[in-house]
């Protein structure tokens, strides 16, 4: 009734919509709920998100994120003493948790962490702000299945730069142009052997403060890749010879504020493209499969998924051995001119 009585006034309000934040929330309150689902993404994520504080599972977001930041204030030039007073009682009590439910935390993690914060309290060697939580830190580390090693530690390195990239910008141009977007494929079984190299490849990708907050949901039984690529757009017509689907699914669960909502698709897409140049240097082609915000394939996707309130897809990608009889599009790509601007010129 609400909305009816307010029709009259849409169009003034869409306009004014386009000059004020404040108007584009009364229209999308009011006239379109297309952001509901995200809206109701991001609540559900900041509550995962601090119920996780209390009982880590599997991994850690605060400890990820804070080890990244302490790693960040030991290789700056030149490295302020002490530094990270704000966030290290925070990170140490992660710390700690994580090592009181060690069996529940990946153990790379956890060493990640240890050999990070010790770094940082040697740095910090005798400033007495941080004394009790060195001592916190150490009991926490006894107590669980990490020590010092003779080894290489986790912690900020020198790379070598001595040595030539293992990759030339001319071979690496050439895989970019090879690796085009495939719609036909033999019908032959796709190897999870080489899948999971590529992922491993795909989890190099940059994330930020190393969060990497998304999942690679992998579909290879012909059956359920059916009811996969049913779902979306973009795969009429070839749908139904695609070997293995992929659904990358972003988490909302890994941020405490709403400013981080788009991190999901800014850090799974990093690490598809990554994804994707390994499949094509590993003899697999694979096409990217757009997915629209639409209510009703959202419903279809989080059912078949099984997926938490903070969780949504972020993309589809289909892969397998290139049929060497079907044709690609060109896709003639944008010149230099169109995609880059130096400075204000």
């Amino acid at each position: 009734m609400i909305r009816r009585a307010f029709e009259p006034l849409e169009p003034r309000i869409r306009s004014a919509g386009t000059k004020s934040p404040r108007w584009a929330r009364i229209y999308y309150a009011f006239f379109h709920g297309g952001f509901g689902r995200e809206q109701q993404a991001v609540l559900a994520g900041r509550r995962s998100y601090r119920r996780s504080l209390a009982s880590p599972d599997g991994t850690s977001t605060i400890l990820r994120r804070n080890v990244h930041r302490l790693e960040k204030g030991l290789l700056m030039r030149p490295r302020r003493v002490p530094f990270a007073l704000d966030y290290i009682e925070e990170t140490v009590d992660a710390y700690a948790r994580c090592c009181a439910e060690s069996t529940a935390i990946d153990p790379t993690e956890l060493q990640w962490g240890h050999d990070v914060l010790s770094e940082y309290f040697a740095a910090n060697d005798g400033q007495p702000e941080i004394q009790e939580l060195k001592d916190t830190f150490f009991r926490a580390g006894s107590t669980c299945a990490v020590a010092e090693r003779n080894g290489e530690r986790m912690i900020p390195y020198r790379r070598n730069l001595t040595a030539p990239p293992p990759v030339t910008i001319e071979a690496l141009a050439d895989l970019a142009q090879r690796r085009r977007s495939v719609r036909w494929f033999l019908q032959k079984p796709v190897d999870r052997a080489v899948i999971d190299r590529a992922l491993e490849v795909a989890a190099q990708a940059p994330s930020a403060c190393n969060r990497q907050p998304f999942e690679f949901r992998i579909f290879d039984e012909p059956e359920l890749v059916q009811k996969v690529v049913n779902i979306p757009f973009g795969l009429a017509g070839y749908g139904h010879n695609v070997p293995v689907a992929v659904v990358v699914v972003g988490k909302q669960r890994h941020y405490f504020d709403e400013r981080d909502r788009h991190l999901i698709y800014i850090d799974a897409s990093l690490a598809v493209m990554g994804f994707l140049y390994a499949l094509e240097a590993s003899g697999l082609a694979s096409c990217c499969v757009n997915w629209p915000d639409i209510e009703g394939k959202e419903e279809r996707m989080a059912e078949l998924l099984a997926l938490e309130p903070d969780e949504r897809p972020v993309m589809l990608v289909v892969l397998g051995h290139p049929d060497p009889d079907g044709k690609v599009a060109r896709s003639t790509k944008k010149n230099l001119s169109q995609l880059r601007r130096y400075n204000f010129e």
